[in-house]
């Protein structure tokens, strides 16, 4: 019996950028065709303005539809019983996309019309979700209506949309220095919109800060925190709070950040979400964001002051990653260092601190953490060394002072 061929692509049907057969190729201004995802990304996210065989500047980032090459596609991949391409959607053209911008500047009815207009174009496909970020005046419409409409359901509308299409690095700087409006708008809506309105403007807040320049990072309100905190107690769905965390563990470590964070409750609320979770990466976010806030002793005094919050800290070490453990032993590191008395050394004996810093010598754990550790237990060994509260089979691994 003879073996199958393996069936051979023709090389005019393969993009150049993936290697792959185009689904939908579509033409350049130097004349060369590829898939159109591939040279997408290639534009739109990699930030690419020239033509990646011919290393040419494009003229036009405008994509025009090979028609001829995908029919010859579809009758190859019939003719050879190969899987057939579907004959793809007319893609959104910016004229279309201008065209409701223009007749929102009619009336009330005509921007809510214009809303809907955009929130299909930003459900249709990721072609469309780039055209529309780069549409002249599409994002500056969105960013008004999210500022200025006094329309709650309105400002959801046009905050959903953005978090679809996503705002570009030079937006995002734009809207954070130009535009208080905008920031003002996502700390409202984060304080008293619809879960799914607060969950969009703390992704949208953090996409902002993400690449914003440090006199911003350094210059953050103090509200910024109260609605962090507001989200994180709230736990309004496990993506908005990972959002949040992250969001806390790019802007604490500028300025004075720290102390605007624990002045608006970010201590207590980082606790009570660490008691509640026992998801890895949660658990990590959250150690990491407490071990940059017990770098001040404001943020130590509230970890102190919270009855769970040693205690919580050192139930995590070994339980759920390196990482969090790593980060738990930091916390620890810092409050025996700088805030430790003779009440806070005797309770972490009592609670299990110093059982478990023991233990992290005997298991297999990063080597950053075990020295972590041993310095931690010789620095109080005056104290703990002959503590009944450590078992025998523990304080047999105790350094020496």
């Amino acid at each position: 019996m003879e073996e199958a061929q393996e069936i051979e692509i023709p090389c005019y049907f393969v993009c150049p950028i993936s290697m792959q057969l185009m689904k939908d190729p579509v033409t350049v201004s130097t004349g060369i065709t590829y898939d159109r995802e591939s040279i997408e990304k290639w534009l739109f996210q990699c930030k690419n303005s020239t033509c990646p065989v011919t290393k040419q500047d494009l003229s036009s980032t405008d994509l025009i539809p090979n028609h001829t090459l995908r029919r010859l596609m579809q009758e190859w991949c019939t003719f050879n019983a190969y899987e057939r391409i579907p004959t793809p959607k007319a893609p959104v053209e910016k004229s279309q996309i201008l065209k409701l911008l223009q007749e929102a500047k009619a009336s009330p009815k005509s921007q809510i019309n214009c809303l809907h207009g955009l929130r299909s174009i930003a459900h249709r496909d990721e072609s469309s979700r780039n055209h529309l970020q780069h549409a002249a005046g599409a994002v500056e419409f969105l960013v008004i209506v999210a500022s200025k409409n006094e329309d709650a359901m309105n400002k959801s509308e046009a905050l959903s949309i953005l978090h679809q299409i996503q705002l570009s690095e030079s937006d995002s700087k734009k809207f954070l220095s130009d535009n208080g409006g905008f920031l003002e708008s996502l700390m409202q809506v984060m304080e008293s919109g619809d879960c799914q309105s607060r969950a969009h403007a703390v992704m949208l807040l953090k996409s902002a800060f993400y690449v914003a320049d440090p006199k911003h990072l350094i210059g953050s309100k103090p509200e910024i925190y109260k609605q962090i905190v507001h989200i994180l107690r709230d736990n309004i769905s496990q993506q908005a709070t990972k959002t949040a965390l992250k969001l806390l563990v790019e802007l604490c470590p500028w300025g004075r950040n720290r102390i605007k964070a624990v002045e608006n409750g970010a201590v207590s609320a980082l606790v009570e979400l660490l008691l509640g979770t026992e998801e890895r990466r949660a658990c990590e976010l959250v150690l990491t964001v407490l071990d940059q806030l017990c770098g001040c002793a404001e943020g130590r005094a509230e970890l102190l002051a919270h009855g769970a919050g040693l205690a919580i800290v050192s139930k995590k070490i070994l339980r759920v990653s390196n990482v969090a453990s790593e980060r738990a032993v930091r916390i620890i590191c810092s409050i025996t260092k700088h805030s430790s008395n003779s009440r806070i050394l005797n309770e972490m004996m009592q609670i299990g601190v110093v059982s478990k810093l023991c233990l992290v010598l005997q298991v297999e754990s990063s080597h950053k953490t075990k020295e972590r550790a041993k310095e931690i237990l010789r620095l109080h060994s005056r104290v703990w060394k002959d503590s009944s509260f450590i078992p025998p089979h523990l304080l047999s691994s105790y350094p020496l002072p």
